[in-house]
Order: C-alpha cells, then structure tokens, then sequence
C-alpha cells in the first residue's frame, strides 16, 4: 500500500518528522504536494476545506493510509510506529514510544515561537524585539531544560537509543530536533552539546542508517530555509 502525505512542498517543517520515519522504514509513500505538476497542492487543499472528508484534518501535515486520514505529527507517527515496525508492540513500551514523541512536540513549539513569540500572523520583522527575548530564555533555560531530559533517558536506556538498543520514530525525530537547532542556534547548541553527548551520538548513529544516509543525500531532503521551524537568525543566537 501506498502513503500519501500531504505537507508543504519547501519547509522540513512538522512534515520532517514524518518524512524521516517513512524513509527508515522503506515505506512506498509520495510526497503529495512535492510531485511534479500542479496537481500536488490543490488536492491537499481540498482535502483540508472538509467538504469531502469525514474527519478533516486541521492542517498539515497529515497521511492517507487506505480509506483512513491521519492528523497530527505524533499520531500519524503512532501510526507508522505500530504498522512498520518503528514502536514496540508492548503497551507500556509503546505509550512510552508515544509520551517522548508529545514531549519533543512540545519542544518543537516553543523552538518556534522563538522567532514568532507574538502571533505567526505576524512577520518575523514585526516581532524582532520581543523575539530576541524569547529566543534568550529559550537558549538559557528551555533547550537545556528539554536536551538534559532526552540526555537522560538515553543515561537510563540500557542502549544507543531512546528505548534501549531498538530504534523508535522517538530517536528519529530527536535526530531532527538537534539538527534543527544546530542550524537555529549553532554557537548555543557548541555550548550545549557538550553537556548532551549521548544526543550527539544518537544523532550522528541515526544520520549513518544506511536509508536515512541516503534520504539526507537525497534532492528529497529539503535544506533548512528561513520559512520553516527552525531558523537561524544571528541575532537570536546569543
């Protein structure tokens, strides 16, 4: 069976995270609004007006399976987790897979109200000030607040990984998370990953698994862009 997801065709974005665990997965999936013509977007768009769909999705990204659409980046990856193998089949193990996932969701909002702590309505120009307010506590106190957690739980793994010697779609998107932040703040995170080795180490395992190490070298790997959640704009990175 084919994957469909439906995202934004220039941004890494949330869509990253799906992407990722489709690719480590060998999953036969298309990247709806990436593919070549004009046909990509507005089928995502009318999927998205509600019209024709039962349980619409609030917005991208989402992941058509069969007849069932998914929403939400942690529950399309509970999904993925469950039907290719990326969670343990245990239900405690699995809530666990489930509960670092929402975690770094969490993560991923407030990487991005760094530079739209106001309203993403607004342009990142006319919230420069309270933006670099809200990037320097998020430097000081909340990544290392976040990355000294996930640096614990690999302490008390048994393993490389987040849930032991298994990898979850949890360790692939912890990938993600400090790639994101190295190009959005690369002197904080010089600082920080000298307190996170074991972060360092599962980023570089992951990006050496042989599908990933061909997805990053892929044209299907979009660069980092000052468009997506992870920006680097010098003057945030105290």
């Amino acid at each position: 069976m084919r994957y469909e997801l439906y995202y934004w065709p220039t941004i890494q974005g949330r869509g990253e995270f799906i992407r990722l665990a489709l690719e480590e997965c060998g999953a036969d999936y298309v990247d709806v609004a990436r593919r070549p013509g004009k046909n990509g977007m507005p089928t995502m768009m009318t999927l998205l007006d509600g019209k024709r769909v039962k349980h619409p999705p609030f917005a991208p990204p989402f992941l058509r399976s069969g007849k069932i659409i998914i929403g939400q980046t942690a529950n399309i990856l509970l999904y993925l987790g469950a039907h290719e193998g990326l969670a343990p089949r245990q239900e405690a193990l699995r809530l666990w897979t489930h509960q670092l996932q929402l975690t770094i969701a969490d993560l991923v909002v407030e990487a991005h109200d760094t530079h739209h702590p106001i309203s993403v309505n607004l342009y990142y120009k006319d919230q420069r000030r309270e933006a670099k307010q809200r990037a320097a506590d998020f430097v000081k106190r909340r990544s290392s607040k976040y990355l000294g957690y996930f640096e614990t739980v690999l302490a008390r793994s048994g393993g490389p990984y987040l849930l032991g010697r298994r990898l979850t779609y949890a360790d692939l998107s912890l990938f993600q998370i400090t790639a994101g932040l190295r190009y959005a703040f690369p002197k904080a995170m010089r600082r920080l990953e000298k307190k996170t080795p074991r972060i360092v180490a599962l980023h570089d395992r992951v990006a050496q698994r042989p599908r990933i190490a061909r997805y990053l070298a892929s044209e299907r790997r979009i660069a980092f862009n000052e468009d997506g959640i992870f920006r680097h704009y010098p003057e945030l990175d105290a």
